[in-house]
């Protein structure tokens, strides 16, 4: 050897890095099919967050706990079901086997494709510089580079907590069999869904939420009615911080402490779940590595192409902390791929979240599209149209009488600025305003126009835009005692119900 050499190994080049693969792989598989060479880094299984323990799975577990809860819910129509059993072996198998089969048509992809063009990696790279990435015992080298890192659980440095033990959102899907009793700690979107679930399959459930609302982020009175609702088969505690966590005699606690009183409460039961929020991957890959900005909670910064400042380096998804729903990653995807393979910035796509929607797959199901009132008469004068479920004959059928839409609209224009559900069938509800929202002009003059089949639980939401009211301290600029211009009076035909 010379005197000069080294032994370092030589970068291996890409024409793409992509770190995470969930709807990164959207663009690596793009990038592969241009001819590109691409490395995928994850050190999980493929799918990402929604395949392997978000979205997926959850949702395959909650459709029995919605037909369980739907059973009981029957009484109040003058239906009765009784010894209703749970085979909850039966319940987790075919989540597993779903989930697997999808992982093992995808590994089997990659494989095919290994050394063909595309590259996978099983575990976490870190960024060395604004080109490189460390994987293994390797370096990586490309001149674009996608992070879709993901998130995890947010656990929360509570003295005590990490030797009681506690379940995640993604250990809660290994379990055998449901514990007869749980704390669940956090309420949010995470922790309602599975009270929901471990209520309906037999577990004594205790809800213990720091804000003061239940779904925080959902309009009030749709936090209200969930809270409701919930409480009807749960212990459900909001505004508690908890403070101490242990193990006693077998049986886990927690101290909680009221943030306006200051009063402690002890809870006990035979589990724990931690559902408190989701936290970024960003120590993993090591972003400032590569001079890529993150806010003080390590998500990564992007511009409104989706661009890091650092020139050839994009993010996507959970790892931008925004909006974390994997029909909002895929959508990014597409923006992503687009501006990255564009010729120059003027045919770069802006992203669009104007109607980004979500739903939580509680019981009762919740969704939402856009601003929520509150919000919208901070930025213009707005209308808002309500009606509960049982205004239309179709509600009134399912006995459901705490549920309702509530939709937000432009009072100048008419464009749709949000939309929100709370009941039986809310996506299938608040869904076509989404479509609306992304049309033309944006208006609900379709609605207006269009005949709803009848009796349908459409009629609901075409209900809503005939209530139209100012927005909430908006009453002065509207001409007191008359209706608003652009209130059509559209109720629906003759035989809709009406209380």
């Amino acid at each position: 050897m010379g005197l000069f050499s080294s032994n370092k190994k030589a970068p291996k080049e890409y024409d793409l890095i992509v770190i995470g693969s969930g709807a990164g792989l959207n663009i690596a598989s793009d990038a592969y099919s241009k001819g590109m060479k691409v490395a995928i880094l994850d050190d999980g299984p493929l799918g990402g967050t929604c395949l392997n323990r978000g979205c997926i799975p959850t949702k395959i577990i909650l459709y029995p706990a919605e037909v369980i809860q739907t059973l009981k819910d029957a009484a109040k129509v003058g239906v009765t079901a009784e010894n209703v059993k749970v085979d909850f072996a039966l319940v987790m198998k075919r989540m597993h086997d779903l989930v697997s089969k999808d992982v093992l048509e995808m590994t089997k992809g990659m494989n095919a494709a290994r050394g063909k063009g595309m590259d996978l990696y099983n575990a976490v790279g870190s960024f060395v510089d604004k080109n490189s990435v460390k994987v293994l015992n390797e370096v990586l080298k490309a001149p674009l580079i996608l992070i879709a890192a993901g998130s995890r659980e947010s656990i929360p440095e509570i003295p005590g907590l990490k030797g009681a033990g506690f379940l995640t959102s993604t250990t809660a899907l290994e379990l055998k069999a449901p514990p007869k009793s749980l704390i669940i700690m956090g309420g949010g979107y995470i922790a309602a869904e599975f009270a929901h679930f471990f209520d309906a399959v037999g577990t004594k459930v205790i809800i213990v939420g720091r804000n003061e609302r239940l779904l925080p982020m959902e309009e009030p009175e749709i936090s209200k009615e969930v809270k409701r609702r919930l409480s009807e088969r749960m212990k459900v505690v909001t505004g508690a911080e908890v403070v101490k966590a242990g193990s006693v005699k077998g049986n886990k606690f927690v101290i909680a402490r009221d943030r306006k009183t200051g009063i402690e409460t002890r809870f006990e039961a035979k589990e724990l779940m931690v559902a408190v929020g989701r936290q970024s991957n960003a120590d993993m890959f090591r972003p400032e590595m590569a001079g890529i900005k993150v806010d003080e909670n390590g998500w990564v910064i992007v511009d409104r192409y989706l661009r890091t400042n650092i020139e050839g380096i994009w993010a996507i998804g959970d790892a931008i902390g925004r909006n974390m729903f994997r029909h909002t990653a895929n959508y990014e995807s597409q923006v992503a791929w687009n501006n990255m393979t564009a010729a120059s910035e003027k045919e770069m796509v802006p992203l669009d979240e104007h109607a980004v929607p979500h739903a939580v797959f509680t019981h009762p199901e919740v969704a939402s599209v856009g601003l929520k009132e509150d919000d919208a008469v901070k930025k213009t004068l707005v209308i808002v149209g309500e009606a509960n479920y049982t205004d239309a004959i179709r509600g009134y059928s399912m006995g459901d009488e705490g549920s309702f839409v509530k939709v937000v609209l432009d009072a100048k224009d008419r464009r749709i600025l949000g939309a929100h559900a709370v009941g039986p069938h809310a996506t299938a509800m608040v869904q076509p305003l989404v479509y609306l929202m992304n049309a033309g002009k944006g208006t609900y003059d379709p609605i207006v126009k269009a005949q709803t089949i009848h009796p349908a639980m459409e009629e609901i939401m075409v209900r809503a835009f005939g209530n139209l009211r100012p927005g909430k301290g908006q009453e002065k600029f509207f001409s007191h005692g008359h209706k608003h211009e652009h209130d059509h009076d559209h109720k629906g035909d003759d035989h809709t119900h009406k209380h």
